[in-house]
C-alpha cells in the first residue's frame, strides 16, 4: 500500500442532494494542497482500520486549492465506505492520497458537450468551473431524476445559466442528444459520466451521428466485481506460483502470499497497483488503461483477471 498520504482535516459538510454529502477538507498540517486538472479523483481511506478505499471525483477548481470538495452519495448494498463518509462531521481527520488525473478536458477543443447522470455529475463540475474560468465555449445536459433536487442543480443553475439543461427521464435524455449530437460544430469533444446503461447509450449515439472515438470521453464509477474463473500467476522474479481462486482479486492473492504490491482504491480506477504483464492472455476490467497501454503490458490486479496462467513481473 502507498503510505505517500494527506491527513485532510473536515471543514464543512452539507448536503447538496437526496442521499448525497458534500465534504470539504482542509490539510491538517495547513501546508498548500497540491493542484489538479478537472476530472482528477481523491483517493480516501474509509475508516481506520477497514482497509477500505475508495475514489471520488474533486468537484473543487484545482488550481492553487486551499481545499478538496467531494460529493459522496451514501450507497446503502456498498461495502461501508460511503456510509463512514456520511458519518464524518467538521473537525473528523481522513486520509487520502494527492489527486489523480484520470478524465482531464481536452484543451485544443473547440468545444465542449458534457453528459452528466445523477452522481456522474461531480467529475464535470469540474470541467465546469474550468471551462468558466478560461471562457471554453461548453454546454452540459444533466439527466437527474430528482429534478431541481439533484445533485449540485442550484449551484450549476448559478454558474451556467442557459448553458445547462436539466432532464428527468430517458426519453427526454434522447431527445436532446439527437439534437445536440448533430448540432455542434466541428472539433466539439464529448464528455460523459453516469450510470453505465446511460453513458453507453450517450456513446453509442455518438457513434451513431459518426462522431470519431478521439472525441469521446468518459469515466466510470467501479469497474467489474472480483469473480470469476480461477488462475495461476507466476511471478517472474521469484519463480514461485499463486493461486487466484474464483471469489478473490488477484491483487489479494498476491497480498496474501507476500508480495509487496502497491495499491490504493482497488476499483480499477487510479491506477496504483499497475504491474507488467509478460506472458499470458489477460481479462481487463479497469476503466483506467488505455488499449495501448494495455497492448503494452500494462494490467491492473485489484480488478483484472487472467483467462490463462499469468506471468507478470513480481
Amino acid at each position: 500500500m502507498s503510505e505517500n498520504g494527506l491527513l485532510l482535516r473536515v471543514c464543512d459538510t452539507r448536503r447538496i442532494g437526496p442521499g448525497v454529502k458534500q465534504l470539504t477538507m482542509v490539510r491538517q498540517d495547513g501546508v498548500r494542497l497540491p493542484s489538479f486538472p478537472p476530472g482528477s479523483h481523491l483517493v480516501v481511506a474509509c475508516g481506520a482500520d477497514t482497509g477500505r478505499r475508495n475514489a471520488y471525483s474533486l468537484t473543487n477548481a484545482g488550481l492553487d486549492p486551499d481545499s478538496y470538495t467531494i460529493s459522496v452519495l451514501r450507497r446503502p448494498t456498498g461495502s461501508g465506505g460511503s456510509a463512514w463518509l456520511h458519518g464524518l462531521r467538521a473537525g473528523d481527520t481522513v486520509l487520502a492520497w494527492a489527486p489523480r488525473s484520470a478524465f482531464p478536458p481536452v484543451a485544443g477543443a473547440r468545444r465542449h458537450l458534457y453528459v452528466a447522470g445523477g452522481i456522474g455529475i461531480t467529475p464535470l463540475l469540474a470541467h465546469v468551473r474550468e471551462a468558466l474560468r478560461l471562457g471554453r465555449d461548453f454546454a452540459l445536459v444533466y439527466a437527474t431524476s430528482d429534478g431541481p433536487d439533484g445533485p449540485h442543480v442550484e449551484e450549476l443553475s448559478r454558474m451556467c445559466g442557459a448553458r445547462l439543461r436539466i432532464v428527468r427521464r430517458r426519453h427526454q435524455l434522447m431527445a436532446e442528444l439527437a439534437h445536440r449530437l448533430g448540432s455542434q460544430p466541428m472539433g466539439t469533444h464529448l464528455y460523459t459520466c453516469g450510470p453505465e446503461p446511460m453513458m453507453e447509450a450517450v456513446l453509442d449515439a455518438a457513434r451513431a451521428g459518426g462522431w470519431p472515438e478521439q472525441r469521446l470521453h468518459f469515466e466510470r464509477f467501479d469497474a467489474a466485481l472480483t469473480a470469476g474463473a480461477p488462475f495461476t500467476v507466476r511471478l517472474r522474479r521469484s519463480g514461485r506460483c499463486v493461486e487466484v481462486p474464483k471469489d478473490t482479486s488477484m491483487l489479494d492473492a498476491l497480498l496474501n502470499d507476500g508480495s509487496h504490491t502497491s495499491y490504493l482504491c482497488r476499483n480499477g480506477v487510479c491506477g496504483e497497483c499497475r504491474l507488467h504483464l509478460v506472458s499470458g492472455e489477460p481479462e481487463h476490467r479497469d476503466f483506467y488503461l488505455t488499449d495501448a497501454e494495455r497492448a503494452d503490458g500494462a494490467f491492473m490486479p485489484c480488478v483484472s483477471r487472467g483467462r490463462t496462467t499469468l506471468e507478470v513481473d513480481l
